[in-house]
């Protein structure tokens, strides 16, 4: 009976490139966009309303559409339109929102957004906060995210964005 060789292999280049990169190694290959300027600014609507039985509040986290995962309603700047209006459209195109807007940003977070073509881009996103008033039954993006009322905590723990977290756990409506 021949005894069989082991060879060990060494995986090529080609090999090692098959497997997608995560957004931090992408923007790793690019690191002049971080001190370049090169961030993107988008407005995020941290909507809010009165816990049942006034047992504080509660926040509205949402999924994106792409992978699914929890956040804030948000998107980029609106030609003709204050980054709070941004906002609050936002809000109402992602989740059916209509509410009293405060016209300041109670803060801000950064975070990698992957973009269409597979860049990757880092972002700055004004957050302002919105009182729900109004759960529309019709909305742009009904039944393409799911929607949850939360507890601050529970949202924290929801989000993936460190600099949010913090957002959503201090909140205190304004």
């Amino acid at each position: 009976m021949a005894a069989r060789t082991l060879k060990t292999t060494k995986k090529t280049k080609a090999q090692k490139s098959r497997r997608p990169k995560t957004l931090l190694q992408k923007l790793a290959a690019t690191p002049e966009k971080l001190f370049s300027g090169a961030f993107r600014q988008q407005y995020a609507a941290l909507c809010f309303r009165s816990a049942p039985e006034g047992a504080g509040i509660e926040i509205l986290v949402v999924t994106s559409r792409d992978t699914g995962r929890w956040i804030i309603p948000k998107g980029w700047p609106m030609k003709g339109r204050k980054p709070y209006e941004a906002a609050a459209i936002e809000a109402f195109q992602e989740a059916g929102i209509r509410g009293k807007v405060r016209k300041k940003p109670i803060g801000r977070y950064t975070y990698l957004k992957l973009l269409d073509d597979g860049d990757v881009a880092p972002c700055i996103v004004d957050v302002f906060q919105i009182e729900a008033t109004e759960l529309a039954t019709k909305f742009k993006e009904k039944g393409e995210r799911q929607l949850a009322w939360v507890s601050p905590d529970e949202a924290a723990w929801r989000v993936r964005e460190i600099e949010l977290k913090s957002l959503l756990v201090e909140f205190k409506p304004r």
